[in-house]
């Protein structure tokens, strides 16, 4: 048996197949047509479903082991509070009375199919009305705290993958210690930061925070324009909406903010702005949370890495991120966390 075969044995979405996913959604009292179309996802599995009656879902499975149920509750109550404040959301549907089912050893959820293109982000209106939108939904998620989704921090995203990677040799001998000094590097200009030193949770919104300290609150988390889908402004419900929470957790705000940005300084504070002049319309945003943006990115690189390596074991992964784990890919990784380095003592964007 080969490496590959025996990945696709051992890995549990190997127990996934088209049969298995129609009879989960039978279990909730929905009946599929047969006709399944597997959905853009690496961490989860999903697929959109016609009915017999015709109706479209979208059927999401879970990756076993990463989350509690109870986490995925806190999730699909954030998605329908936001529901609930008209927030443009798509939220999980309520099927004998849960939004979170199990079948096969795979808990799974099941929304509505709705569509759209991803946003355009080089249009300074949409970058406006994106803004208002994400005031909105920090509005939601400044009024309560998770009680069991994890923060964004220093440990959970930096410390914890970087010192996962070592202990299991993910990275090369030849490229390692050149990679540890950057990432050592990294790690304490962040520690160093506004990030980890004046960082609290503060519920609600309007209670009052310590002298100096920047809040947290519940966010989106992964919210970068693939999440984001826009339908034309003329349509009813149209503009933009979001599809995924799954990595809803607490943090700044400005982690909602900071992955719409692409390009040099010049667009990315233009971009900035953009998205301020929308998001103050409905929500106050404190500016010092700029100087998060920088170890926010060295954080996320960080994490990204030891994402793709605890999921080697994944056969989507390999076959979709062939240039994963070698020599070159490390030096790669050593040279963008020096540059990172850098960037976090510059400066931070201004809008």
């Amino acid at each position: 048996m080969t490496a590959s075969a025996s990945a696709d044995t051992l890995h549990p979405y190997s127990a996934l197949g088209p049969d298995t996913v129609l009879d989960a959604l039978a279990s909730v009292g929905l009946h599929g047509d047969g006709r399944l179309l597997a959905l853009s996802s690496y961490e989860n599995r999903v697929y959109q479903a016609r009915l017999e009656d015709g109706r479209m879902v979208v059927a999401k499975f879970y990756r076993p082991g990463r989350w509690s149920d109870a986490q995925i509750a806190e999730e699909h109550a954030f998605a329908a509070e936001l529901a609930a404040a008209e927030v443009p959301m798509v939220a999980p549907l309520t099927l004998d009375g849960a939004t979170l089912h199990h079948h096969a050893g795979f808990a799974f959820s099941v929304s509505s199919s709705r569509g759209g293109r991803a946003p355009e982000l080089d249009d300074f209106e949409v970058l406006e009305w994106t803004g208002r939108f994400l005031a909105r939904l920090h509005t939601v998620g400044a009024s309560r705290p998770f009680a069991q989704r994890p923060a964004l921090d220093l440990r959970s995203f930096g410390t914890d993958s970087r010192d996962w990677l070592l202990a299991h040799d993910k990275v090369p001998l030849d490229v390692q210690g050149d990679w540890q000094r950057a990432c050592d590097d990294a790690l304490k200009l962040i520690a160093d930061s506004p990030l980890c030193t004046k960082a609290v949770a503060t519920f609600p919104s309007d209670s009052p925070a310590e002298d100096g300290a920047l809040r947290r609150l519940r966010l989106h988390g992964d919210c970068h324009p693939g999440n984001i889908l826009w339908t034309p402004a003329e349509l009813p419900g149209g503009g933009p909406h979001f599809v995924d929470l799954d990595d809803a957790r607490t943090g700044p705000a400005v982690q909602d903010l900071w992955m719409l940005l692409s390009g040099d300084r010049r667009q990315r504070t233009q971009q900035l702005s953009a998205l301020l002049d929308g998001y103050e319309q409905v929500r106050d945003f404190d500016r010092r949370e700029l100087a998060l943006i920088e170890p926010l990115r060295t954080l996320r690189l960080i994490h990204y890495s030891a994402w793709l390596a605890r999921r080697w074991d994944d056969p989507i992964f390999p076959a979709n991120f062939p240039w994963f784990g070698s020599s070159d890919y490390w030096r790669g990784q050593v040279q963008m966390l020096e540059e990172q380095a850098e960037a976090m003592q510059e400066a931070p964007l201004s809008a």
